[in-house]
């Protein structure tokens, strides 16, 4: 956000704490804004080492040969479209596809038997893990999880104020974490674009980018900025105004 309140509040702050990788920061931040951030990638968030595949299926009931697709839709807008997401499904007959979380439908739409909707559930971590490739948008915690699991990935930005989702889309895009589509694809073709690119991502690279002790160094790095702070001598005080 390059507001001039948020970028007053950063030139006021003493320390920026980041939950996410240095590696993913957008271009255009400033040097000195770097310089006061500690990036702290996944703090905050469930990333421990995932199950695998094959133990999140048991644990899922899920089959151990399916070739599954992973829809993952938030809950910080209005739902994933679902007709976008039976053109894909349809010209995969052989895969599964799964969504969970919130979606919407639309009348004109036809699901083929493949697209499964499970609505919410307590354990996403656990079907990212089953899941064979990923489709998101981009949300902090969202992000985070499927690169810890590291999966071919689509992403499909959703609107926010400032452009946050389709900033972070576009880092991941120059990262070479996941394919990107600024729109839901509208046509078969479409989607085997985005699978082929979806398929070079580097899992490894992905998950490499989670810290797994992310927490612990963030509280450190606090606790360093209070004693510096504290043993700094006062450069000024404040004028006392007489009020009575």
């Amino acid at each position: 956000r390059g507001d001039p309140g948020h970028m007053a509040a950063y030139e006021s702050a003493v320390g920026l704490l980041a939950p996410y990788s240095a590696a993913l920061e957008q271009s255009d931040r400033p040097s000195w804004m770097r310089g006061k951030t500690h990036y702290a990638s996944g703090v905050g968030i469930a990333c421990a080492q995932p199950l695998s595949k094959a133990e999140a299926r048991r644990r899922l009931g899920l089959s151990a040969d399916a070739e599954i697709v992973l829809v993952l839709a938030g809950g910080g807008g209005e739902g994933t479209p679902s007709a976008p997401l039976t053109l894909g499904a349809r010209a995969e007959p052989d895969a599964q596809w799964i969504t969970i979380g919130k979606v919407r439908s639309e009348w004109h739409e036809t699901p083929p038997g493949n697209l499964d909707h499970r609505g919410w559930v307590d354990n996403p971590r656990d079907w990212i893990a089953a899941a064979d490739r990923v489709v998101s948008s981009c949300g902090n915690t969202t992000v985070h999880m499927v690169l810890a699991a590291g999966r071919p990935w689509i992403v499909v930005p959703e609107w926010r104020y400032f452009d946050e989702q389709l900033c972070k889309a576009e880092v991941l895009d120059r990262e070479g974490l996941a394919a990107i589509s600024r729109h839901w694809p509208s046509h078969a073709a479409s989607w085997a674009q985005l699978w082929t690119a979806a398929r070079l991502v580097d899992c490894e690279r992905q998950r490499a980018i989670v810290e797994p002790d992310a927490a612990t160094q963030a509280a450190q790095w606090l606790a360093d900025l209070a004693r510096r702070l504290w043993a700094a001598p006062a450069t000024s005080k404040p004028a006392l105004e007489a009020v009575a």
